[in-house]
């Protein structure tokens, strides 16, 4: 008898499956993304890369988050932006405010921008390296009488993140609410995982969208970026440091350590990043937890400060909106620290445009960056600030983590989000701007100091970079947008 069994052609299957999936993710592309070039780029991967192209811009290319603020966000104010009606005027700052007019001017930015109301009397104190840093949060958390609030990307389980587990577990066993998040995919860069650490010690603890096949859940891209610490909601730590040895430069080789700034806040500005811990936490556990109010609210300093938040929600470009704003109200300087630069064309373009109006920009980034291919990606595009006198200077290792901006002497910004696609795109960060001339000098004093013992980057020696070096440096500006 004939034989009547149709062979299995696998080849054909999967060009009928990429001819069904290739067009749909193509087209999803077109619709949703905000960036032609990051558009362009994910329709060419899917149309050309049989299968792993849609299915990479399925893991890496779509934005689930659904957060939303009718759901989880605080209520926008009554003035900034409304859903439907735009922008309206700023809010009026107290007429007894120590703010001058070019404060003013500044912090109408934010008003614009954020959730969070500008407050009066805060105090910021900065800590230098793990050395000082952590110290301070452990000290902290040993005299919580309410509420323990920790956020990181990550937190390692090796000598330090034991220390902070044991801290954790001992509030928790006098009876101090304790609750720690931590990134899903940050986890990922110590073993053993130190949630395992956590439960054991009886800390409560969840992940912030971890990958998973089942139930699916591939949001690999979107990551929670904040470090917060915030105890009995009046003390709040913040900042560019996550919890681990290697910001403790004492404990790790020059060629393993990373140098970072952290910050204790004190004040009504705790409250602010209590919130958004909360709102984190409520996303990832379901569990919403009502906000801790200090006994007393006595001023603790003299800073304005508020909180900025950005993500791929409802606060999507809220950082890049108010740098750019910032750049342009700027007077006499710009001073910015930063371990990764690759800022979208409309903050070159602000940094450029500063710079021609006379004002002082001030670049330092690492000589020697944890990712090379960044530092490369970088490098290519150096010549649009110095060929306009833009002053770009490489501070010698170990790897500066840190994340600072100084305006003027009057204006800061301190917290998680770097200058580069990943925070101001992806990752959902978190800023802090303090409107106070006293640590505004600091911050700008911090930032001069690094670039007095750094090297200058002349436009010479980023010209005269051979041929190789130039592809290698091209190639991975190139996938700048991914990075």
């Amino acid at each position: 008898m004939p034989d009547l069994q149709t062979p299995f052609d696998a080849s054909l299957v999967a060009a009928l499956f990429h001819l069904v999936l290739a067009p749909v993710a193509a087209i999803h592309a077109l619709i949703y993304k905000r960036d032609s070039r990051a558009a362009f780029g994910w329709i060419a991967l899917c149309v050309l890369l049989p299968i792993a192209g849609p299915v990479l811009y399925a893991l890496l290319g779509v934005n689930r988050i659904q957060r939303r603020a009718r759901r989880l966000a605080l209520p926008r104010l009554t003035v900034g932006y409304e859903r439907g009606r735009g922008f309206n005027t700023p809010r009026d700052l107290p007429v007894e405010s120590n703010l001058d007019e070019h404060h003013r001017q500044l912090a109408g930015i934010g008003d614009l921008l954020s959730e969070h109301e500008l407050v009066d009397g805060n105090r910021v104190v900065p800590l230098i390296n793990g050395e000082k840093a952590y110290p301070d949060m452990l000290e902290g958390i040993a005299g919580a009488t309410s509420s323990v609030f920790l956020s990181s990307y990550i937190f390692d389980s090796d000598r330090t993140g034991r220390e902070f587990v044991a801290a954790l577990g001992a509030a928790v066993a006098r009876g101090v609410q304790v609750r720690v998040l931590i990134d899903g995919i940050g986890r990922c860069y110590s073993f053993p995982p130190v949630t395992r650490l956590l439960r054991t010690a009886g800390v409560p603890a969840a992940l912030f969208l971890p990958p998973r096949l089942l139930p699916p859940q591939l949001s690999i891209n979107l990551r929670n970026h904040h470090k917060l610490l915030i105890i009995d909601g009046k003390t709040a730590y913040t900042g560019g440091m996550n919890i681990g040895d290697r910001h403790r430069l004492d404990r790790q080789p020059a060629r393993k350590a990373v140098a970072d700034i952290h910050f204790r806040l004190t004040g009504p500005i705790a409250g602010q990043l209590q919130a958004e811990f909360l709102r984190d936490w409520e996303f990832s556990t379901g569990e919403k937890l009502d906000p801790v109010t200090p006994a007393t609210k006595e001023p603790a300093g003299q800073a304005w400060c508020r909180t900025l938040t950005d993500g791929p929600d409802d606060n999507l470009d809220q950082i890049v909106l108010a740098l750019n704003a910032i750049i342009g109200q700027a007077r006499k300087s710009i001073l910015i620290m930063t371990p990764y630069f690759l800022p979208p064309r409309e903050l070159i373009g602000a940094l450029q445009a500063a710079a021609l109006r006379g004002v002082e920009v001030l670049l330092v980034l690492p000589e020697k960056n944890n990712l090379p291919y960044v530092h490369w990606a970088t490098r290519n595009m150096l010549w649009e600030l110095l060929y306009l006198n833009i002053r770009v200077v490489y501070q010698p290792p170990p790897f500066n983590h840190g994340k600072l901006l100084a305006v003027d002497d009057c204006y800061a910004q301190i917290g998680s989000s770097n200058w580069d696609p990943r925070s101001l795109r992806l990752n959902f960060e978190l800023q802090v701007e303090i409107f106070n001339r006293q640590f505004a000098r600091e911050c700008a004093g911090w930032i001069r100091q690094a670039a007095e013992h750094g090297r200058e980057v002349t436009l010479q020696e980023v010209d005269s970079r051979g041929l190789p070096v130039r592809l290698r440096d091209s190639f991975c500006w190139l996938f700048s947008p991914y990075l």
